[in-house]
């Protein structure tokens, strides 16, 4: 069912369609690898099925990183709104992996041991070396979300976000008022677009996931 667009503020976050590192289980954070086939898809889908849902924006914010930016590129386009003011900040980029950038996972565990990666994934709070908590990028994207995307909603606009795992990760926290727990919890599938409608406060009304056909299903977040 489409959200009603006579009360409350839309906003639509979607995680970026499958990228060539998601494909190979790689930590990829501020890495800027494109999508694959199968996440070029899952951004039509997405396209499609927000277009089904009555949804139209009259603004976009994505992050400096390509396969956000053309996920957004592709959204767009099939929604014939490729016009509309779209606005790019670091601030949206994924979390940072620090020195697991570039690894896959297994080949993390060899280097740190199994025990020392989880703790890295799985913990609100701890990062890897050289890298971001989902703390410290939380501590970005807020800020961001507070200053320049709120403004854009309690004006009335439909907002349309497009990011990553963990920066929509930092914002759905904040949005649901969930603890640190229940947000590593939370499986984000890519290129699913999630419909909100909030108050004048900020908090959700109505939320709607808006799941692509099983056919092209994308694989849980695993918080790469």
């Amino acid at each position: 069912m489409a959200p009603k667009h006579n009360s409350g503020h839309t906003l639509v976050l979607v995680r970026h369609g499958e990228s060539e590192w998601n494909r190979r289980n790689i930590f990829t954070g501020w890495c800027n690898p494109d999508l694959t086939e199968k996440g070029l898809i899952e951004a039509l889908v997405a396209a499609r099925m927000l277009r089904a849902a009555g949804l139209t924006f009259d603004v976009a914010y994505s992050s400096h990183l390509k396969r956000a930016q053309r996920t957004l590129d592709i959204i767009l386009s099939e929604l014939a709104q490729s016009s509309i003011p779209t606005r790019f900040d670091e601030a949206l980029n994924e979390r940072h992996y620090g020195d697991l950038c570039g690894l896959n996972k297994d080949e993390a565990r060899e280097r740190w041991g199994a025990d020392q990666v989880e703790i890295w994934r799985r913990s609100y709070d701890v990062p890897p070396p050289g890298g971001e908590s989902l703390k410290d990028t939380a501590e970005r994207v807020l800020p961001y979300y507070k200053n320049k995307i709120w403004p854009d909603l309690l004006a009335g606009k439909t907002v349309l976000v497009v990011a990553h795992g963990n920066s929509l990760r930092a914002l759905i926290m904040e949005i649901e008022n969930l603890t640190s727990k229940q947000i590593l919890d939370r499986e984000l599938a890519t290129g699913a677009p999630i419909v909100y409608r909030l108050d004048e406060k900020g908090v959700p009304i109505e939320r709607n996931d808006l799941l692509p056909p099983r056919s092209i299903d994308a694989p849980k977040e695993d918080i790469v």
